[in-house]
């Protein structure tokens, strides 16, 4: 019998089926990091360092992986679904900071979807050759399709592993066609590679600066690899493959992002890139005229479309369990009698998700999800440090420990203003987290005054996830 068998055998959970071999899950972990992030906020990266695009992803990459470290720690130590709640609430035992951190991650996907509801409206306009002036066709367009995401999720979505084989295949084919022009057109001489080291530095700070700074938003790109931890009761012996395939994907990712990051800025100036939200759209009508953009419109669209919905899933789901919990209002754990979906939960998400459509630019909502995560990130790294003395009674990876200490160094650093991280990112942050604070306090009075009652907050139930790029 394997660890991982006799871990679950010794639970008294009921197991999940045990699906995903490490084809699937390889699958899940790369399919969960692409999308929106590099589909939209290449030129906003461009925008903060210039030339030097290709950096930031390349350090945000070095961050993800010390991090990742740290979850297979985790997940192969305790291989249940529930992540990074589970872990917070097994290191330090305090309700409320698991509640905050469950409530970051929620917060989290509500920013990636929205970005994400911003870059298909983008993309749609671009599709349908539509130049005008468009700054109030694209917010109605922004709210219409979150409005339409609702109704799939009140509806009810059953996602499956098949599902999210042929969205990967999707996403990943517009990044190799961005490769494969970009490829073409540099053996034919056309790009421009000396913009590669040529770095925007605004004046009175120095070329460090602008590349942290740029990382703390490129790091929006290379979220998604901690999903797949919640993915350990339905994996095939978890304790054995998911290392291998965790890094193994991380570092497929990693290097789809800096080629894909090369081709945009030899192909296109980091100025040009900076402008609008469909960065790749230019960068493959400058290498390839003749393609058809609708095409590559259609693909980033539906890339981004399947990030939008699986946030949003996730979500209202985080609010219903917490619900359940007695951490959140009782209401938000209702469901519609025939569908058996937490309409009161979906309506409270979409409503937020409204307002941060509205009132957050593009950079804006990606760099608050960065910040979310990288908060989220810290954490961790020193949970598994915490959990050393911990032993269970199965083999399972071990981090050196000098990567989750700079780990926790390098996320602090980049969450923190000295990163030249923008202030609206804390804004957004700060008022998301204070709806939940106030959720929190009004449960809390109610379940003391009224109800009589004291919550126990389980995080192993909520099954977590964070956002899909």
């Amino acid at each position: 019998m394997s660890d991982s068998a006799a871990v679950v055998q010794s639970g008294e959970r009921p197991e999940l089926k045990r699906v995903m071999g490490p084809g699937l899950l390889l699958l899940f972990v790369v399919g969960d990091i692409l999308g929106t992030g590099v589909y939209a906020l290449t030129g906003k990266v461009a925008g903060e360092v210039g030339g030097a695009v290709w950096l930031p992803f390349l350090c945000a990459f070095v961050v993800a992986l010390l991090t990742a470290t740290s979850y297979l720690e985790l997940v192969t130590k305790y291989p249940k679904a529930g992540g990074a709640a589970v872990y917070t609430h097994k290191a330090f035992g305090i309700h409320f900071l698991t509640f905050l951190l469950t409530f970051a991650v929620m917060c989290s996907g509500l920013t990636s979807a929205s970005s994400a509801s911003k870059a298909f409206a983008a993309n749609f306009f671009s599709a349908a050759h539509i130049d005008a002036d468009r700054g109030a066709l694209l917010m109605i367009t922004a709210l219409g399709f979150m409005t339409l995401i609702a109704l799939v999720n009140l509806r009810g979505v059953g996602e499956s592993v098949k599902a999210n084989v042929v969205l990967t295949c999707v996403e990943l084919s517009g990044l190799l066609i961005v490769i494969g022009i970009g490829a073409w057109a540099l053996i034919g001489g056309d790009g421009d590679t000396s913009r590669l080291t040529d770095f925007k530095v605004p004046e009175g700070e120095s070329p460090f600066s602008a590349v942290t700074a740029a990382t703390a938003l490129a790091f929006f790109a290379m979220v998604g690899f901690e999903d797949s931890v919640n993915m350990a009761e339905e994996t095939k012996d978890p304790v054995r493959i998911f290392p291998k395939i965790m890094l193994i994907g991380l570092c497929i990712t990693g290097v789809i992002y800096v080629l894909v990051a090369i081709s945009a800025v030899a192909l296109v100036s980091p100025d040009e890139l900076n402008k609008g939200a469909t960065p790749l759209l230019k960068v493959v009508q400058a290498g390839a005229p003749g393609f058809p953009l609708e095409l590559f419109a259609w693909i980033t669209m539906f890339a981004v479309a399947n990030s939008a919905l699986i946030n949003m899933l996730m979500a209202s789901r985080l609010l219903y369990g917490m619900s359940h919990e007695q951490v959140l209002p009782g209401p938000l754990g209702r469901v519609l009698r025939r569908r058996r979906t937490p309409y009161i939960a979906i309506l409270f998400t979409t409503l937020l998700a409204f307002v941060l459509i509205g009132y957050a630019d593009l950079a804006a909502l990606g760099g608050t999800t960065a910040f979310l995560l990288l908060c989220v990130f810290a954490i961790v790294n020193v949970a598994v440090l915490i959990l050393r003395r911990d032993r269970v009674e199965h083999k399972h990876f071990r981090a050196p420990t000098a990567l989750p200490v700079l780990g926790v160094v390098l996320c602090v650093y980049l969450a923190s203003p000295l990163s030249g991280r923008a202030s609206a990112d804390y804004k957004i942050a700060g008022w998301l987290m204070l709806v939940g604070v106030g959720l929190w306090i009004i449960t809390w009075l109610l379940n003391k005054y009224v109800f009589n009652r004291h919550a126990d907050f389980d995080p192993s139930h909520l099954d977590p996830q964070g956002p899909v790029n």
